[in-house]
């Protein structure tokens, strides 16, 4: 639990520095600097206190009083009008005020104001959820919290809330933002009635997707690690089953069969289907479905929207049917109309399936937004994808899918790309069936053998050492076992298997050991930046690899 909580804590911190923060950034300097010194920190206790319990029991809450699920939302965008008011209205702040004097001995004019401000920016604020994040929101989905669940959401919210004291620039620019007055309270009060109009319209969502995802290979280390899927799959309850359970990037290096595709579970309402009607993937049969978990705040999510709406046009006469199964994050997102709405505006026309119970969900053991499950003819999962990215290998295997019949095809589509495009290694598979650039001594086919490196290794080159039995899809790492890579990317993706620990090293400096507890994808480099470098992995005895990928 103690290593669940700093991930937790770290993952938090990471949210802060997300485009999801924007929104709630000039909110929060507005409110900071026209109070004093103590202000930012009632801010920041009311939105961990916030969003700690409503994340968890909004939902419940709500249910239980017939109440729609969007009030609370709507009620604090509300307040922040009010707040903003108050910069203009001294005495009203201090009416808004009085009601927490027992907080503290000394005069009002700090704590209350500002523990009000921060209670609704909690209510408001949609962190750019990783795994973490998800576990929670899936366990309060499904009435399930527990202690842990709690710590981990309070811990997460500190994590997202404690890099906001860092706007206020410290107690001098406090100082100078007093000494100007009443202009500058008049001036936070336009900034921070603004923000709250912007979060209402949803025009911060537009400026949002405009920006990449620069903090995904931080979050990605952090979140998708072995010790972080191990810790979460204790907190879901051990539902990492299916296919979900894998990973946040790719669950596999190429176009493989995982089996029959779980089919919609638990779902409420379907918009976009004739007469509202259901569906499911044995009426789909004959057709290429593509599955894609979403919730219309999600950032990550309106991203990849431009892409699938792209394939949806592309490809629907030819067989492909997107389904959206919208499965929320916070209590606003369970409200039908909200998701008609959003759908409306997003210009999304495929199927959704509106997830509220989390169904759907849990039937494919799913953990992240987005999520694309790609469903061939026969019904079988042969794809998944986490996260954003990978636009034209997703398809790519959508048109191999399809060409399975004689259809013809519209051109590939164009939408843009905003994850980096630059040249980087080719998925390199392991066993001799498919081995490719292999620099190494020569491959003695499905039995134990000694292998040795080259002098050196060119440009996407590999090799082995040590004992390999070396098998047509895998290899099996004996004694001193190695292998050595020399990639160009940012990301470096390993499929394994077995149990045990394989050490990584980068240009010879000892960088991370991974963890090998089951047969998925694992993560092994995560850099900020694009780079060449030679990778050598020391693996113990009985450890299987299966295929690199790289991003």
């Amino acid at each position: 639990m103690i290593v669940l909580l700093g991930i937790a804590f770290v993952a938090g911190i990471v949210t802060a520095f997300t485009p999801c923060i924007l929104p709630v950034l000039p909110i929060v300097l507005a409110g900071g600097a026209s109070g004093g010194r103590r202000k930012p920190y009632a801010i920041v206790a009311g939105l961990v206190a916030s969003f700690t319990v409503f994340t968890l029991a909004a939902t419940w809450l709500l249910d239980l009083l017939h109440l729609r699920q969007d009030l609370l939302r709507d009620i604090a965008i509300g307040m922040l009008f009010v707040l903003a008011a108050t910069l203009l209205v001294p005495r009203l702040a201090e009416l808004l005020e009085r009601p927490f004097l027992f907080l503290t001995r000394r005069r009002a004019g700090d704590l209350g104001g500002g523990f009000l401000l921060g209670a609704s920016l909690g209510l408001v604020f949609v962190p750019c959820a990783g795994p973490v994040l998800a576990a929670v929101t899936f366990l309060a989905g499904t009435h399930r919290v527990s202690g842990e669940a709690v710590a981990v959401t309070f811990v997460y919210a500190i994590g997202a809330a404690i890099p906001l004291l860092l706007v206020h620039g410290g107690r001098r620019v406090s100082t100078s933002f007093r000494a100007r007055g009443n202009v500058i309270r008049a001036a936070m009060a336009v900034l921070m009635a603004v923000g709250a109009f912007a979060i209402l319209k949803n025009w911060d969502q537009s400026l949002q997707t405009k920006l990449g995802g620069y903090t995904t290979s931080i979050q990605s280390w952090i979140e998708g690690s072995s010790a972080a899927d191990r810790e979460l799959a204790k907190l879901r309850g051990g539902n990492s089953k299916a296919i979900g359970g894998a990973s946040n990037h790719l669950l596999a290096a190429k176009l493989d069969d995982f089996g029959a595709a779980p089919d919609f579970t638990g779902i409420s309402t379907w918009l976009n289907t004739p007469g509202g009607q259901p569906l499911s993937l044995a009426g789909l049969r004959g057709k290429v479905v593509l599955v894609d978990f979403w919730t219309y705040s999600c950032i990550n999510c309106l991203r990849t929207l431009p892409h699938l709406e792209a394939w949806d046009r592309a490809y629907r006469k030819a067989g492909l049917v997107i389904v959206g199964v919208h499965t929320p994050e916070f209590a606003f997102e369970h409200v039908v109309s909200n998701v008609r709405g959003a759908a409306h505006r997003l210009g999304v026309r495929y199927p959704i399936a509106i997830d509220n119970r989390y169904g759907t969900w849990e039937a494919y053991g799913n953990q992240y937004w987005p999520a694309e499950y790609l469903i061939d003819r026969s019904g079988h999962v042969r794809h998944a994808h986490f996260g954003e990215g990978e636009y034209d290998r997703t398809e790519s295997l959508i048109r191999e899918l399809l060409a399975t019949r004689n259809v013809r095809l519209a051109a590939a589509t164009r939408a843009r790309d905003t994850t980096p495009a630059d040249v980087i290694t080719p998925e390199s598979y392991l066993g001799y069936q498919r081995l490719d650039r292999y620099a190494g001594s020569e491959i003695a086919k499905n039995r134990e053998a000694d292998y040795r490196f080259p002098s050196r290794l060119a440009a996407n080159e590999l090799a082995y050492s040590g004992l390999w039995r070396v098998e047509s899809e895998r290899i099996v790492a004996g004694r001193d076992a190695r292998l050595r890579l020399r990639y160009q990317a940012r990301y470096v993706y390993l499929v394994l298997g077995g149990k045990g620990r394989v050490q990584t090293l980068l240009d010879g400096k000892p960088a991370r050991t991974v963890t090998v507890n089951g047969d998925r994808l694992y993560t092994l480099v995560s850099d900020a930046q694009e780079h060449e470098k030679l990778l050598e992995l020391r693996f113990t005895p009985g450890v299987a690899g299966y295929a690199f990928t790289f991003g």
